[in-house]
């Protein structure tokens, strides 16, 4: 699969052209709980106005208006969605309404069989953390859990022998130095693709990365995306000064978390200000918000835009022919 292809990073020409209010919802994550039983040491949770557990009757009423708005992909996460006690039901929801792409974003600490369900109910695309590659390291990631990394591990290579895997890997000041070892640890658990970050603390290029393995390259292609990047200076956080400062993206994205919607999943979990309140309106106020906000002037934006979003949104910027 090709990084152009992947719903949550598509860099589609057809998607950049005809972006606007009214096309297809193309990706939207939903916060369903903060909670979670991990205490990973780089997380700074949820605002407190977004805390709390979404009822389903809630979660169905926003993935019926996504649907309803052609909507192709759709990511749960948290906190720990696996902790909420109705995923099972929103998923099998979501797949009746027809979303091609059901991901959930997962420590993979669960027990073996709450993944195998959700798969069979439509989830075909999990996202798991992994940010060390021994269980010493393991363990302090994931906030002292006795046992947790062992089992991750282990989900991680059973899970992806029956859908589409990806793992992410932040990597921090005090771990940035393990950060070859990790990527080829993840690559031997047979996951699809490996997304690599430095934490909003720390927001380094990660260049110890610059000489892996050809093959292992070429065998996950967000990862091939992130290492080029490196290889010509780039981070993976921040906005250029040439960079488009317009976000075309929250046209056809949107993250919602309690009773907010937010530019985006980051913008959300870096403590910037909702668009507004969940409701039929949240597109036209989202089209407002891309006509009137100045991503080079906030410092949200400048300092944490995701490189492959910075590309997005510069290549709609050239088919757009913003200012």
């Amino acid at each position: 699969m090709k990084l152009e292809e992947i719903g949550f990073y598509t860099l589609l020409d057809e998607r950049t052209k005809n972006i606007s209010g009214t096309s297809p919802l193309w990706r939207c994550v939903l916060i369903l709980t903060e909670r979670c039983n991990f205490k990973c040491p780089y997380c700074r949770g949820l605002r407190k106005d977004c805390q709390g557990d979404m009822t389903l009757d809630r979660a169905k009423e926003i993935v019926d208006f996504w649907a309803d708005e052609g909507l192709k992909n759709v990511r749960f996460s948290g906190g720990e969605p696996v902790v909420w006690k109705d995923l099972p039901a929103l998923v099998a929801h979501t797949k009746a309404r027809g979303v091609e792409r059901i991901a959930v974003s997962t420590n993979g600490s669960a027990p073996l069989h709450h993944y195998e369900k959700l798969i069979d109910l439509g989830v075909n695309d999990f996202s798991i953390s992994l940010d060390a590659c021994c269980s010493s390291y393991g363990e302090e990631m994931c906030g002292g859990c006795p046992g947790a990394w062992e089992k991750v591990v282990s989900n991680i290579r059973e899970i992806s022998k029956l859908t589409y895997v990806t793992v992410g890997i932040v990597f921090t000041e005090e771990t940035i130095n393990t950060c070859k070892d990790v990527v080829m640890f993840a690559h031997d658990l047979g996951v699809a693709d490996i997304r690599v970050i430095s934490s909003a603390q720390y927001n380094e290029a990660l260049t110890d990365l610059l000489d892996l393995p050809t093959e292992v390259l070429d065998a996950h292609p967000i990862l091939k995306y992130r290492i080029e990047n490196f290889n010509s200076g780039r981070g993976v956080r921040g906005l250029a000064d040439t960079d488009s400062k317009r976000c075309h993206l929250v046209q056809d994205d949107m993250a919602i978390a309690g009773d907010y919607h937010f530019p985006c999943i980051i913008y959300l979990r870096e403590g910037g200000e909702a668009i507004g309140n969940i409701g039929p309106k949240m597109r036209e106020e989202r089209v407002e918000w891309f006509k009137t906000h100045n991503c080079q002037e906030d410092k949200i934006c400048k300092q944490n835009c995701l490189d492959v979003c910075i590309d997005f949104n510069n290549k709609a910027k050239q088919f757009n022919n913003d200012a």
